[in-house]
C-alpha cells in the first residue's frame, strides 16, 4: 500500500476517535485533518478547499438566513402558541397535537430555530399542567429529526450528499427523492412517540426554574383592553396563574386593589395587572393582544424592530435628576430617548402604578431604547450602570407576513424545479435583507459558521479517502461481510455503519465520511450509487441514541434536565424502527 493510503487511514482513525471522545470541537478536528492531508499532498489545495464553494454548503448558509428571519420576524411564534396553547393536560394529547406539525415544518425549515422556538413553550406548558418538561423536549427534537429526513432541504445532511453526488458526476437528489423512505419512517416514528414517549422518558425536574427565580425580578404593570380574548374568564382559565418567569401578584380595579389574587378572580376590561418577573419574560408577555404596557408615540411596543430598539438595564444614581421624581413627571422619552418597561427595587415589591412610582437611587430600570442610549448614557452621572442583555426578537407586524410569503414562494419555485434551489434561497435571503426583515449584519450572525466549517472540511477529507483508496478498503471489508446477502445486505451494512457512526461523531460528518465508502461499495458490486447514498442519508439522520449526534438533541439536553442514557433509552427503539423500515423500503424502491 502507498504512503497516501496509510497516512489517510491514520488520519481517518484518529479523527473518528477524537470526534467520539470530543477531544476538540468538531470544526477544529476536521479542519486540522484537512490541512494535514493537504500538507502530506494526499490531496491538492484545490481539492482540499473545494467544499467551501460547494453549492450544497452555500444553500445551507442561505437556509440559515431564511429560517432565522422567520424566527426573527415572529412568523413562527403563532406555531408555538398553537402547539402548546390548547387546554388539556394529557401528554398523549400534547404529542398528538404537536409532533406531526413539528415534523412537517422541519421538512422545509432548518430544525434548529424550530426547536429553539418551541423550548420556552414546552416549559410553560409543563409548568401549567404540573408535568416534567423532560417528557416533552426529546419528542420535539426527535420529531424535528424525523421531518428532516423527508425533503432535500429538511436537513443539511441531505444537501451535503446532494452536493457530493453532483460533484462526482451523478444526478443529485430531487426535492422529494427521500420522501418515499423518510415519510414512512416519520409516520411510524411519530406514532411510536405518541404511544410510548411518556413511558420511556424520565420524570425529571430541571433546576432551570429555580435558577430563574434567583434572577433579578422586575415589577411591570399591564392594562386590560377590549382586545384581550380572556375578558370575563378567571385568572386560572386565562392562563395567568402559572406563567414561566412571571407572577401576577396584584390587580387594581376602579381604584380598588386586589392584593392577593385568587385563581377564580374574574378578569375585566380596564383592570390593571401587576406582575413580577424576569426581563425577557416581561418583554415577550407585553406583546399579548389586549394587554397594554404603555402608550408611546415614537414606536409600537408590541411590534418594535429589535434590530433598532434594544433592551437595557439602567441603575439610577444618587446624583441623578430622576431621584425623587415620579416616572410620569420624569418624561423619560423626551429626556433620555427611552421607555420604562418595568422597575426593580432591591427586595421590594412596588405596588403603585408605574407612572406614580417615585424613583429612588439604586432602582434598576428595564428600558427600551435605540442603540445611541448606551453610548450616550453609560458614562453619565445619571446612572451607576447601563448594561444590555439578550434581546427579544421583534419586528413590525408586516415583516412576519412578508417573510412567510417570500419563503413559501421561493420554496415552491425550488421544489418544482422552476428555479434551482440555491438560486431560490439566494433570492429569498436577498429580498429579506433588502426589505429590512433582517439586516445584513444580523443575517451574517444567523449563519452557523462552525457547522459550515465542519461541512466544507469534510468534503476535502472525503476526497482524500476516495483518492487514497481508504474508502475502497472499508467498502471491500464491508462487502466481504455482507456478500452472502447480496445487494440488500450491502444496503443494510451501509445503513447500519452510518447510523452507528452518526451517534458518536454527528450526522454531517458521518454522512461525508461514509460517502466515499458507499460509492466504492456500489462500484465494486456493480450497483448504481443512489440506493447506497440514500442509505447514508437516512442513516445519518437516524440520530436518536445519543445527545451528541444531532444539534437539536444537544439543544434540549440542558433545558430538559436529561442524562446521556435518557437518549439511549428513548432513542434505541426508534433507531431500530428506522433501520428496519429504511432497509426494507430502499430495497423495494431501488433494488
Amino acid at each position: 500500500m502507498p504512503f497516501e493510503f496509510w497516512f489517510t487511514l491514520a488520519v481517518f482513525l484518529f479523527l473518528t476517535f477524537a470526534l467520539a471522545k470530543e477531544l476538540l470541537p468538531p470544526e477544529v478536528l476536521l479542519f486540522s485533518a484537512l490541512l494535514a492531508l493537504a500538507v502530506a499532498e494526499v490531496i491538492t489545495v484545490d481539492e482540499a478547499f473545494s467544499g467551501f464553494s460547494n453549492q450544497g454548503m452555500i444553500t445551507i448558509a442561505l437556509l440559515f438566513i431564511v429560517s432565522g428571519s422567520l424566527q426573527m420576524t415572529g412568523a413562527l411564534d403563532k406555531v408555538s402558541s398553537a402547539l402548546f396553547g390548547s387546554d388539556g393536560s394529557s401528554l398523549k394529547k400534547l404529542y398528538a397535537r404537536a409532533l406531526a406539525p413539528v415534523a412537517f415544518f422541519s421538512m422545509f425549515l432548518n430544525n434548529t430555530p424550530i426547536v429553539a422556538m418551541l423550548i420556552p413553550g414546552a416549559r410553560r406548558w409543563a409548568e401549567k399542567h404540573g408535568a416534567p418538561v423532560s417528557k416533552i423536549l426529546i419528542p420535539i427534537s426527535y420529531a424535528a429529526i424525523l421531518g428532516g429526513m423527508i425533503t432535500l432541504i429538511g436537513t443539511s445532511t441531505n444537501l451535503i450528499l446532494h452536493g457530493l453526488l453532483v460533484e462526482n458526476g451523478f444526478d443529485g437528489f430531487s426535492f422529494f427523492e427521500l420522501a418515499k423512505i423518510g415519510a414512512p419512517i416519520a409516520v411510524v416514528g411519530t406514532v411510536y412517540l405518541i404511544l410510548f414517549g411518556g413511558a420511556v422518558l424520565p420524570d425529571r425536574r430541571t433546576p432551570t426554574t429555580q435558577a430563574e427565580s434567583q434572577t433579578r425580578e422586575y415589577v411591570a404593570e399591564l392594562k386590560i383592553t377590549a382586545e384581550y380574548e380572556h375578558i370575563g374568564k378567571t385568572v386560572r382559565d386565562a392562563g395567568l396563574r402559572h406563567l414561566t418567569g412571571l407572577y401576577l401578584f396584584q390587580i387594581e380595579r376602579e381604584g380598588e386593589v386586589v392584593a392577593s389574587v385568587k385563581p377564580n378572580e374574574i378578569i375585566r376590561e380596564d383592570d390593571r395587572l401587576f406582575f413580577v418577573g424576569l426581563p425577557k419574560t416581561i418583554l415577550e408577555f407585553q406583546k399579548t393582544p389586549g394587554m397594554a404596557l404603555t402608550k408611546d408615540s415614537h414606536f409600537d411596543l408590541k411590534h418594535y424592530d429589535s434590530e433598532v430598539i434594544k433592551p437595557y438595564e439602567a441603575v439610577v444614581s444618587r446624583s441623578s435628576r430622576l431621584a425623587g421624581v415620579t416616572v410620569r413627571d420624569a418624561d423619560f422619552r423626551t429626556q433620555y430617548g427611552a421607555v420604562i418597561i418595568a422597575i426593580h427595587r432591591n427586595g421590594e415589591r412596588i405596588q403603585e402604578k408605574i407612572g406614580d412610582v417615585a424613583l429612588q437611587a439604586g432602582d434598576t430600570l428595564l428600558l427600551l431604547a435605540d442603540s445611541s442610549f448606551y453610548e450616550k448614557w453609560r458614562r453619565s452621572a445619571e446612572f451607576y450602570l447601563v448594561s444590555t442583555f439578550d434581546e427579544v426578537p421583534s419586528k413590525p407586524k408586516w415583516h412576519a407576513l412578508f417573510a412567510s410569503v417570500t419563503f413559501l414562494t421561493m420554496l415552491t419555485l425550488g421544489a418544482t424545479g422552476a428555479m434551482p434551489l440555491i438560486t431560490a434561497m439566494g433570492v429569498a435571503a436577498a429580498l429579506l435583507i433588502i426589505f429590512g426583515s433582517v439586516s445584513g449584519t444580523r443575517a451574517l450572525s444567523m449563519i452557523d459558521w462552525r457547522t459550515l466549517l465542519v461541512i466544507a472540511s469534510s468534503f476535502g477529507v472525503a476526497v482524500a479517502m476516495e483518492k487514497s483508496g481508504v474508502g475502497e478498503f472499508f467498502a471491500d471489508r464491508m462487502i466481504d461481510l455482507v456478500a452472502p446477502l447480496g445487494p440488500v445486505g450491502l444496503v443494510a451494512g451501509v445503513y447500519l455503519m452510518t447510523a452507528i457512526y452518526t451517534n458518536f461523531i454527528t450526522n454531517n460528518t458521518a454522512a461525508v465520511l461514509m460517502f466515499p465508502i458507499a460509492l466504492s461499495a456500489a462500484q465494486s458490486m456493480g450497483l448504481a450509487p443512489l440506493p447506497l447514498i440514500v442509505a447514508v442519508a437516512i442513516g445519518a439522520s437516524s440520530s436518536f441514541a445519543t445527545p451528541i449526534s444531532y444539534q437539536t438533541n444537544l439543544m434540549v439536553y440542558g433545558p430538559g434536565g436529561y442524562r446521556f442514557g435518557d437518549f439511549t433509552r428513548a432513542g434505541a427503539p426508534l433507531q431500530i424502527i428506522a433501520a428496519a423500515i429504511a432497509v426494507a423500503l430502499i430495497s423495494f424502491h431501488y433494488l
